[in-house]
């Protein structure tokens, strides 16, 4: 499975009409939520809000008042084909006054989540977990030494440790974690290795 690295925004004019498009990583539905409320609350006075995203298996396109089909469907099929996941599409429509007609609007939202693809770094995500852990003080550098991908780090009586890793490499230190561990989830990590 394949995804994006990082958030791209992009802007076209058709017609007079502006179209921003801005690609997104999600990982549920909840980050697709905060997004769509992020961008409504940037871009106000924008006449659409259409997208798509797909989490894993599950897909959800939105037109957002444009004819049905126009909009949110164009996009999905753009990063379908493209074999994204856990991506949502955001394409912010000014209406410039000039109507662009069921066929016209179609390859407007299409044409705009596709040139924001062609800006977007991809990354393959594989299987993983997020994990934490609890170390007392002098275990700090046998941990440290692993150069684990640490989202967080802090300290109180003892120091927790949380980070995401692969499933291989958890199983190469998985003798050295365990004894400390708190809490493992299953996540999917991004990584530019195949």
């Amino acid at each position: 499975m394949q995804t994006i690295k990082e958030e791209i925004t992009n802007e076209i004019i058709i017609n007079k009409s502006k179209f921003i498009t801005i690609l997104s990583y999600v990982s549920n539905k909840e980050e697709v939520n905060n997004f769509l409320a992020k961008q409504k609350n940037i871009y106000k006075d924008a006449t659409h809000y259409c997208y798509a995203y797909i989490l894993e298996s599950f897909e959800k396109y939105n037109d957002d008042g444009e004819p049905s089909g126009t909009a949110g469907s164009p996009i999905l099929n753009v990063l379908k084909k493209q074999n994204l996941t856990n991506v949502i599409c955001l394409v912010i429509r000014y209406f410039g006054g000039i109507k662009l007609g069921a066929g016209g609007l179609t390859r407007a939202y299409s044409n705009s989540a596709s040139l924001a693809l062609k800006k977007a770094n991809i990354s393959y995500l594989i299987d993983g977990y997020n994990i934490t852990i609890m170390v007392p003080y002098d275990k700090q550098k046998t941990i440290d030494n692993l150069n684990l991908d640490i989202v967080n780090k802090s300290f109180t009586d003892k120091i927790t440790y949380n980070f995401n890793i692969s499933h291989s490499d958890y199983l190469n230190i998985k003798n050295i974690i365990d004894s400390y561990l708190i809490k493992k989830e299953n996540i999917k990590i991004k990584t530019d290795k195949n």
